[in-house]
């Protein structure tokens, strides 16, 4: 494979981290732990099938996947910051619930256990390349930019100055009058459509939803924000290393160089090493996790 052909393979497989890093940056830097990660990008690929098979276009299936998304997120703000659970718990059901609800829907839908039929997407179907269509889905572009533009909102905007001031003190932010429970959903809000967007580009990429289809992403995103110190351009750069060994691994499993199940083992490897390396060294928004 040429340098150039796995650097356009890397950054198409890094589209799902990108957005749901940026989403799980947005949620820590509020002071909500991002463990659901992995149920949003389920439940936004699972609205992105549903609404492109019934709307007849991607565009309705991007809009599927945003509803489905603000449903979970709906759940979560409701349980962490209305009622003050402990938002490891949460995070944990959100990620059970949503494996089940999708299956439960799948079959109920779709009459199948494992996949949707197909479903409209963007690019692949005209075009010579299918790598360079893929340029031509929005979504890419959407997650090239999340991140850079989560940079510039938290760091150069009010709503960002008083986002990061409520994830690291919420007391001296109350004091300032800053709402904190308004701003945490609104937080929330743009957490859960970011992650969501990314379960949709896998749906709609492969043109199908597929039981369980994000298989891990959601954690891998998770440990990317970690891995980049919950800095957004930081972050971006971990997004892009996981992505680049996913790509390695599809590689070595065509050549048929290593076992596949070592080879499947890498990103998942690659993900321990580099969180080994970092974690004792970074520190979380000092509100992380904490209810009022």
């Amino acid at each position: 494979m040429s340098a150039i052909a796995f650097l356009l393979q890397t950054i198409r497989i890094s589209i799902p981290y990108l957005l749901a890093a940026a989403g799980g940056v947005m949620s820590e830097r509020v002071g909500v732990i991002a463990l659901g990660l992995e149920g949003l990008m389920l439940s936004g690929a699972f609205g992105a099938a549903l609404g492109s098979y019934y709307g007849g276009s991607p565009w309705v299936g991007l809009l599927g996947a945003l509803v489905a998304g603000l449903v979970i997120t709906s759940v979560l703000a409701v349980a962490t910051l209305r009622f003050k659970a402990n938002q490891v718990v949460v995070g944990v059901a959100i990620n059970l619930l949503v494996v089940a609800v999708t299956r439960f829907f799948l079959r109920l839908v779709f009459d199948s256990a494992s996949n949707s039929p197909r479903v409209p997407g963007f690019g692949g179907e005209v075009a010579a390349n299918a790598m360079l269509s893929s340029f031509a889905n929005p979504v890419v572009w959407i997650g090239l930019f999340a991140l850079p533009a989560l940079a510039w909102l938290l760091y150069q905007t009010p709503f960002g100055l008083r986002a990061r001031a409520i994830g690291e003190k919420p007391e001296a932010a109350t004091t300032l009058g800053i709402a904190v429970g308004p701003l945490r959903l609104k937080g929330l809000i743009l957490s859960g459509a970011l992650a969501a967007l990314g379960g949709a580009y896998l749906a709609l990429d492969q043109h199908q939803f597929t039981d369980g289809m994000t298989a891990g992403r959601g954690f891998i995103a998770l440990a990317a924000v970690i891995f980049g110190r919950w800095e957004p351009m930081r972050v971006a750069v971990a997004c892009v290393l996981f992505a680049a060994a996913e790509t390695l691994q599809i590689q070595l499993q065509g050549a048929q160089l290593v076992p596949s199940q070592f080879v499947e083992m890498i990103p998942y490897v690659l993900t321990i090493i580099a969180l080994a390396g970092v974690v004792g060294r970074s520190v979380a928004p000092a509100a992380l996790g904490k209810t009022e």
